[in-house]
């Protein structure tokens, strides 16, 4: 556990507040008040830190982080570059990025900048390094926060200018080799797009190529590939007089950037975490969704991960911008560290009194100092953490089951051309999602370079594109007893776009034999009955041959292809595999998933059937046993996390005896859950 403890606090900017004395001495006090032991500084302070070109004015910053060092409040140090002064974009223009259209941006907003100009690196490189030396060993400072939400809000992270363009062609002469290779893969042929120059190459652009879909996948992979080496020469920067560990901070189902890839340069994940709460007064949506991102950061380091940025009430971005209703801040706080966050940070502690985010909610309002309701509840997390540290230091979730969620293949299935248009890969994935959530049975989120060895459950839904290996990966861990579940449209291509010829890759796995894909309008929809209810096959139906040996679960009930299967089971090796031929709906996902678990042997940590709106998660410590066996690492048997999201109590039963971690009261056979609550017991 980082610092020791649970985090607990958000983005702090003094630097706004400078000419107010008063203002930065009441936040300290308010932060002891409001139980915060960490907050981050530095974000967006590039112009306060550089005020001129090699000029350093770092006076300010170090007496910020002394004085919360004598508060006992720790820092997590942020490097600058998500934003630039208006000196450096004056004369370097080149810093500056290139859109698809070709012309070059204005100074302004952030994430501006070009990831590959030599200026843009080199100008942050020595700030870094002098903050690195000044800062690096300072006892309160414990993280380095690398930038600020890479390819983010107001940019794709995508730069086309000429030095861009320069390094995507040498990324792909070290891909591809040879032309011939790169035309291949591209399938170069089709309307005479055979390169016969790499000069010839340019990035996707509107008036430009937009129809060979290896080069827009390559483009995405490039621009992933440019903005990790930015990170990682942050990476490095950061690292020449200290040995902190660095994060950045990641952003939900961001599509813009492989963040599997991306994570490969940090030492610990982070995410910004802005649901939107109350949009309606179904909450289980928006909580499944905040759950899915929450597992998918945990997953891709195997450890606990932080919650850098949270709101403690509104937003400013949307339409409609509700507050959070009481309750609802506590619950949505431990439902990050439920799925195993180390941290509860916001942005931001106090609102700041113009530009953009003046009415982004915060700790501290323009006005009423701790005498708001915002300020109350996020008190009372405050409170409420403390008391878990012990119980979960050293702990994390391990589930049983994986989800697939691979970012080439989100880009692959959305790029293409048939056979529907509106595909929503990560649509289709929460609605897979959602039922393992509503069982309350966790799901790590994996990608196709994952280590599978841990699952009895790997879930791959529209999983379109197969990476190298990936077919030999699940033929692997089907017959060592895996249980493997995938949908229609999966298994179609390979990395670069090419489909498969002759048949499906895993057609012995799966034991079906695909033909051909119907997508259906609404008029033309079909039906099939599984485990006697008859469910809507819509949008997307497959027309296959199930092969002899394979079950056959469910069929067709309707049109020319009545009779063809829908669901089916095949036997590899000591596991199975099952095939769902059509896009359906949540009832039908509901029904099927439940027959998978009761045969998997997967169930929730309570052992029962949980009320619509609860779920359960649980943290151990059992993979984290140092290898002698210490008694004192292995005290707990895991503690249990049980979340209430509707706004009204309700009843969980369930088996045997539950203590309260945080009372003490011992529940037997139920469990009872206020309004939007939270509890946690050990067994």
């Amino acid at each position: 556990m980082l610092g020791g403890h649970l985090l607990h606090g958000g983005d702090y900017n003094p630097e706004q507040w400078l000419d107010c004395p008063e203002v930065l001495e009441e936040d300290i006090r308010l932060m002891k008040e409001a139980g915060v032991n960490c907050v981050t500084l530095g974000v967006f302070s590039w112009a306060v830190l550089e005020p001129e070109e090699g000029i350093y004015d770092f006076g300010w910053l170090e007496e910020i982080i002394d004085n919360l060092a004598r508060a006992d409040i720790q820092v997590i140090l942020a490097t600058p570059s998500g934003a630039m002064p208006h000196w450096l974009t004056q004369k370097y223009p080149e810093v500056m990025q290139v859109r698809a259209d070709g012309q070059r941006n204005l100074p302004g907003k952030r994430h501006n900048f070009c990831y590959t100009s030599p200026v843009m690196r080199e100008k942050i490189t020595a700030l870094d390094e002098a903050l690195s030396e000044r800062f690096g060993r300072k006892d309160n400072v414990i993280l380095w926060h690398l930038s600020n939400e890479l390819a983010g809000n107001f940019s794709d992270g995508a730069c086309h200018c000429d030095l861009c363009q320069r390094a995507f062609r040498e990324w792909l002469k070290e891909k591809y080799g040879t032309l011939e290779e790169l035309n291949h893969a591209w399938w170069g042929r089709f309307w005479s797009h055979v390169y016969t120059d790499w000069e010839q190459i340019h990035s996707p652009a509107p008036h430009g190529e937009t129809t060979v879909t290896g080069l827009e996948l390559d483009w995405r992979r490039f621009v992933t590939d440019q903005i990790s080496d930015f990170c990682g020469m942050e990476r490095r920067a950061v690292a020449k007089y200290s040995e902190l560990p660095v994060t950045t901070n990641f952003m939900d189902t961001f599509k813009n950037i492989d963040y599997n890839r991306l994570q490969k340069e940090l030492d610990i994940i982070s995410w910004d975490n802005y649901p939107c709460w109350h949009k309606e007064k179904d909450e289980v949506p928006v909580a499944v969704r905040a759950s899915f991102s929450h597992s998918m950061m945990r997953t891709m380091k195997k450890k606990p991960f932080l919650l850098m940025e949270s709101a403690p009430s509104v937003v400013n971005w949307r339409n409609n911008n509700p507050v959070k209703r009481p309750g609802m801040h506590m619950l949505s706080s431990m439902q990050a560290v439920a799925h195993g966050s180390d941290s509860v940070q916001y942005f931001q502690w106090r609102k700041g009194r113009g530009s953009y985010e003046k009415f982004h909610g915060a700790v501290l309002d323009h006005k009423n100092g701790s005498d708001t309701r915002t300020f109350r509840e996020v008190s009372e997390v405050g409170k409420r953490l403390p008391r878990l540290d012990q119980m979960l230091d050293r702990t994390v979730n391990c589930p049983k089951a994986a989800i697939l969620f691979d970012w080439t293949n989100w880009w692959a299935v959305e790029d293409i051309t048939g056979p529907r248009l509106d595909l929503d890969y990560p649509a289709c994935v929460l609605a897979h999602y959602r039922v393992f959530w509503e069982k309350g049975i966790e799901a790590d989120i994996v990608d196709m370079d994952a280590d599978l060895s841990s699952y009895q459950l790997v879930s791959a839904p529209l999983n379109y594109m197969y990476k190298k290996g990936w077919d030999k990966k699940i033929r692997k861990f089907v017959e060592s007893g895996g249980v493997f579940v995938t949908t229609y449209f999966s298994g179609m291509a390979d990395e670069t776009d090419l489909c498969f010829t002759g048949h499906h890759p895993l057609e012995e796995v799966l034991g079906i034999i695909q033909e051909e894909i119907d997508a259906p309008s609404k008029e033309f929809e079909n039906l099939f009955v599984y485990a006697g209810k008859e469910y809507t096959a819509q949008r997307m139906c497959e027309i296959n041959r199930a092969k002899e040996g394979t079950e056959v679960l469910s069929v067709y009930e309707r049109d020319f292809y009545a009779g063809c299967p829908v669901v089916t089971r095949n036997q590899f090796g000591k596991g199975e595999a099952y095939y769902l031929a059509a896009e359906s709906d949540l009832a039908f996902l509901r029904a099927f998933y439940g027959d998978v678990f009761e045969r998997t042997g997967l169930k929730n940590a309570l052992d029962t059937e949980l009320p619509y709106g609860v779920t359960v998660t649980e943290r151990t410590c059992a993979d984290q046993a140092p290898a002698d066996g210490d008694a004192e690492t292995k005290k707990h048997k895991g503690v249990v996390f049980v979340m209430n999201f509707k706004n009204d109590p309700v009843c969980v039963e369930c088996a045997g005896e539950w203590t309260d971690a945080e009372t003490g009261e011992v529940c037997r056979d139920r469990i009872e859950m206020k309004a939007f609550g939270s509890r946690v017991f050990v067994s």
